[in-house]
């Protein structure tokens, strides 16, 4: 997925709240919408360099987004909004062998009590599909989640009742940086859904998770990683 052009240099001062930053555009401070709930603390670093996208409009409080940023040289795209396009794209573009033969039906498709992103139409039947951004990486493992996370525990359960009506069922991690090796669960951050995604892999969801190509022109789906339940 191409970024938008005319991305603006900047540096992380701080983060204001859930959804904003403040960053130093040349000498001025100005602040930036985050499209990300999660702690971020390995992220937002003082002084990191970071990519904006301006959203100049009268109508938005803030006059970017904040895209990426920079930590140790590499690059981690913050927009947790991005993995379901990114999954579409590669899929269509026939980059994720483990759907083969799969396109897209509906998008969030109520099921179980909660809403999943997708569901395919794939050759051996109906398939829903969960992603799950994922921006933490320690020791070159990709761990999610980085906070506790009911939505994630509660979109796990519907999986494994979907699994358990002979429904396809699928979880994606989508780990926007590139440093990664392999995906664990989280167990710190929250062990109710490290011991949910290992119930949900035994009830016969695929628990799959890709490694993204990010720099300051794209951020696309590269390659499969290995999943250490």
């Amino acid at each position: 997925m191409r970024l938008p052009p005319g991305l603006v240099s900047a540096r992380l001062v701080r983060r204001l709240n859930r959804f904003a930053v403040e960053v130093a555009v040349g000498e001025a401070l100005a602040t930036a919408h985050l499209a990300n709930s999660g702690r971020l603390y390995e992220l937002m670093v003082p002084g990191a360099p970071v990519l904006l996208v301006p959203r100049a409009s009268p109508t938005r409080r803030t006059a970017y987004d904040l895209a990426l940023v920079c930590i140790d040289g590499v690059w981690v795209s913050t927009d947790a909004r991005l993995p379901n396009a990114l999954f579409r794209e590669a899929l269509a573009e026939g980059r994720l062998p483990e759907f083969s033969g799969c396109r897209p039906a509906r998008a969030e498709v109520a099921y179980g009590g909660t809403r999943l992103d997708f569901l395919l139409e794939c050759p051996r039947g109906p398939t829903l599909v969960e992603t799950k951004s994922v921006t933490l990486v320690e020791g070159g493992i990709a761990l999610f989640p980085d906070a506790p996370t009911e939505r994630g525990r509660r979109h796990l359960r519907a999986l494994s009742a979907a699994a358990g009506e002979g429904l396809g069922a699928a979880v994606v991690f989508v780990v926007q940086r590139e440093d990664a090796r392999a995906f664990a669960p989280h167990r710190a951050a929250d062990p109710r859904f490290a011991a949910g995604l290992a119930a949900a892999a035994r009830a016969g969801v695929r628990v799959l998770a890709y490694r993204c190509r990010v720099d300051p022109c794209q951020v696309s789906i590269a390659s499969s990683l290995p999943v250490l339940l």
